[in-house]
Parts: structure tokens; C-alpha cells; sequence
């Protein structure tokens, strides 16, 4: 029997945690302690709010490169920022981490590390044109990576047709049918997006998705407000970066206000 990772099984929410531009790319400003300072911070607030869970990106490191052009210095520096976070937080609230662009071994590598419970992937099933160019798909490279590493335990929840893409490829494949191949290349859970950052997933995406894989926890990683928090409060875990930031963009510092007034509407499910 699977022990269940959140703490609801519906409607748990996930707080991003925005790494500032870490050394080596083009926006760098923070030395590393401060770097720690700042995620660290951030963590306590999300403490503070109940969140049930939380995900460190390096979304800061823009332009991003793919997992071949990814320095050490990255996972390097990814580690020492998820134990910091790891190390902030009960264990009862999962942490999780995404390391862009498509650098999945390397997040499974700094899970490993920092001894977190989840990655979020891209590109896992299914090719794809992204802002970085061509993303191939993964599943079996990383699955028997995972392995490799005995990292069994670390859960590998997959974005389908993600953000910020072109699947014109693919167009002629469901995200509905998207899920059932992720299904079957052995995700953990599957992740639906909008089509940029910020931007809302489609209710009845989340609707064809659920039904398509009912066994599989289905994530909404983009767009979730206290507004439309209804509209998805049946998948299981709703990851929030950009509503929780001042003035709704990502770049900003945790507005807390935003966060106790959604933390307090997703209690009602």
C-alpha cells in the first residue's frame, strides 16, 4: 500500500519558492548566503500559513539552457538551497523541486541530495518545442536513473502538454491521451498548466485528465487564485508561485495577505 505524499487528498496546496538567479547566470546578484537567507524566509512564511507542501525552482536563471548546457555549479547550488528548505519545514510537509529547463536527472540528483520527496518534470512523455528549443521525451532515461541512484522513493510528478510550449507535434494527441501514456511510463502523478506562467489551467482539462487516469494524482501547476480555487479544488495539489507574489508577478517577494486569504478558501474543501 502507497503511503499518500500530501496531506488532503484533494486540494493541498503547494507554495513555489522562486531561487533567486543563482552564481553563474545571467541575472546573478545574490551571493549564496543570501540566496539561503531569502528561500529561507520564504519557507517560514509558508510555514506559517499551513501550506501542505512546497517546490523550489530556479525560475530566476533566465535565459534557460537545457540539461546538457546546465553547469555543476547549478545542481551544486540547488542542493545546498533544498536542504536549507528541507531543513526549515516539518517533515510532514513534502518538498519538492524543478530544476529548468528539463533538467530532470539533475532534479532528481538534488532531491537525492537534499532528501525531498518529489520532482516536477518536463518533457516526460511526448516531444515538444519549448523556449529553449527541443524537448525529448524522458521517461525511460529517467526512470532507470532514479534506479540507478536509489532514489526509488522520490516521486516524479510529470507537467503534460506544459506551458510555455508548442505541441503542434502532437496535436493530434488528448491531453487526456498525454496522461494515459505518462500513466503508462510510470509517473506518479501528472501536472496541468495553463499556457504561460500565471496563466489558468482549463477546468475541463482537469475534468478529462481525472477521468482518463483516476488512479493517478493530478497536480494544477499554473493560474490558481482565491477566485477560481473552486474550479480545481479536485485535483490534488494546486502549486502556487505567481498569486502569492506582490502585484501578481513572479519576480516580487510572498505577499502574505494573498496567501492567508487562499490558504483560508481552500479550507472549505
Amino acid at each position: 500500500m502507497k503511503l499518500r505524499l500530501f496531506e488532503k487528498s484533494c486540494c493541498n496546496i503547494i507554495g513555489m519558492i522562486h531561487v533567486p538567479a543563482l552564481p553563474g547566470t545571467p541575472a546573478s546578484y545574490y551571493n549564496m548566503s543570501e540566496i539561503l537567507e531569502r528561500v529561507e524566509a520564504e519557507a517560514a512564511v509558508y510555514r506559517a500559513h499551513g501550506v501542505q507542501g512546497v517546490i523550489i525552482e530556479n525560475m530566476h536563471d533566465t535565459p534557460y539552457v537545457t540539461e546538457q548546457h546546465i553547469g555543476p555549479e547549478i545542481t551544486a547550488c540547488m542542493s545546498v538551497v533544498a536542504a536549507r528548505v528541507r531543513q526549515s519545514l516539518p517533515k510532514t510537509i513534502p518538498v519538492g523541486v524543478q530544476v529548468l529547463a528539463a533538467a530532470n536527472r539533475s532534479a532528481l540528483a538534488v532531491a537525492l541530495a537534499a532528501d525531498l520527496q518529489f520532482i516536477r518534470a518536463e518533457g516526460f512523455v511526448f516531444s515538444h518545442v519549448a523556449d529553449e528549443g527541443w524537448i525529448d521525451a524522458c521517461a525511460g532515461q529517467l526512470l532507470r536513473y532514479r534506479r540507478q541512484i536509489g532514489a526509488g522513493n522520490i516521486k516524479i510528478f510529470a507537467d503534460i502538454k506544459k506551458k510555455h510550449s508548442a505541441h503542434s507535434v502532437t496535436s493530434d494527441v488528448s491531453i487526456a491521451e498525454t496522461a494515459k501514456a505518462a500513466e503508462f511510463f510510470r509517473t506518479d502523478g501528472v501536472i496541468i498548466t495553463g499556457s504561460s506562467t500565471g496563466d489558468p489551467a482549463s477546468p475541463d482539462e482537469l475534468s478529462q485528465v481525472s477521468g482518463a487516469v483516476p488512479a493517478l494524482p493530478v497536480f494544477i501547476g499554473s493560474g490558481v487564485t482565491s477566485t477560481n480555487l473552486r474550479e480545481f479544488r479536485t485535483a490534488t495539489g494546486l502549486i502556487i508561485g505567481t498569486y502569492f507574489k506582490k502585484g501578481g508577478d513572479w519576480r516580487n517577494d510572498l505577499d502574505e495577505g494573498k496567501i492567508a486569504e487562499l490558504m483560508a478558501e481552500s479550507k472549505k474543501f
